[in-house]
């Protein structure tokens, strides 16, 4: 297997020239530029040669090329057309890449993974377009694809948000999503000097290692992130206004005040107190009284 090439800065120009390449703005492009991260991000995601590993957004190949030498094989899914002659290019000797030119939010990941690894749970390894970071991820979660981790470059902040708990400013309906899905793990803090170009905000690569089986039980997956939505909606009401006011929801006042007071915690509790556990817990009450 040959030794990656890109990573570097001097190549990564060479190519972007070579192709008279533009960023698109729309597409949230900022590529790696420095190798330690890129060998930071491999070792995290545990890859094998046993692994298959769908990566979005290639770019131009920086990381595919580390990913190709790394595992057993590479499904690169970039949505930038005018990229895919580039990763041609740049991944030509790697028999074990295949190129997809589509977006990410649209392909159907189930049947790739059928098709690609016998259904057998897959890594994903991304350095995401910050404003898609948590469609994309909510949308690997909910459409139950069988995942083993996620290793995702984001914006610092998201990555902060996705691993704290009850009672920070950070802590959110993205936090409890990610939480009820994985385990997630911040594996090193990026400045903007390590990509091309320069973000504005400080990255960090983080890894969700996806759980077999949610930590908490609940009888309607569906109603509990309805009502964690609308928990964190309006931050500054009680938790019984929200889920009072929430358009979606439609609860009968009593069957909210009623499971609320099962909770033992006093009518005036804000949403961002309850732990998973605790809304889980409130999502079955509600459940056994609708």
């Amino acid at each position: 297997m040959p030794v990656p090439t890109l990573g570097n800065p001097q190549n990564t120009i060479e190519i972007l020239k070579k192709y008279n390449f533009s960023f698109q703005k729309k597409y949230g492009q900022n590529f790696l530029i420095d190798t330690h991260v890129l060998d930071k991000i491999i070792a995290a995601a545990h890859i094998t040669k046993d692994d298959f590993v769908i990566e979005v957004g290639p770019g131009i190949g920086t990381m595919t090329q580390y990913l190709a030498a790394a595992a057993g094989k590479v499904a690169a899914v970039e949505i930038d057309g005018s990229l895919i002659p580039i990763l041609e290019d740049t991944l030509s000797a790697y028999d074990n890449v295949h190129i997809i030119n589509q977006d990410i939010l649209k392909l159907d990941i189930r049947k790739l993974v059928e098709e690609e690894n016998g259904g057998r749970p897959v890594k994903v390894v991304a350095n995401l377009p910050y404003y898609i970071t948590t469609p994309i991820i909510m949308g690997l979660f909910e459409s139950h694809v069988p995942l083993e981790s996620v290793t995702v470059m984001v914006q610092k902040e998201v990555a902060d948000r996705m691993q704290v708990g009850p009672g920070t400013k950070d802590y959110g309906a993205l936090s409890l999503a990610v939480q009820y899905y994985a385990d997630p793990y911040i594996v090193a803090n990026v400045p903007p000097n390590c990509f091309m170009p320069r973000p504005k905000v400080g990255s960090a690569v983080i890894r969700l290692t996806v759980h077999k089986e949610p930590p908490v039980h609940v009888e309607d997956e569906k109603l509990l992130f309805a009502i964690i939505r609308a928990s964190f909606n309006q931050r500054r009401k009680t938790l019984a206004n929200g889920l009072k006011n929430a358009a979606g929801l439609n609860l009968p006042k009593e069957v909210i005040e009623e499971s609320i007071a099962e909770l033992g915690k006093g009518a005036g509790i804000r949403g961002e107190t309850l732990t998973l556990e605790e809304f889980a817990q409130l999502c079955n009450s509600i459940c056994h009284k609708k």
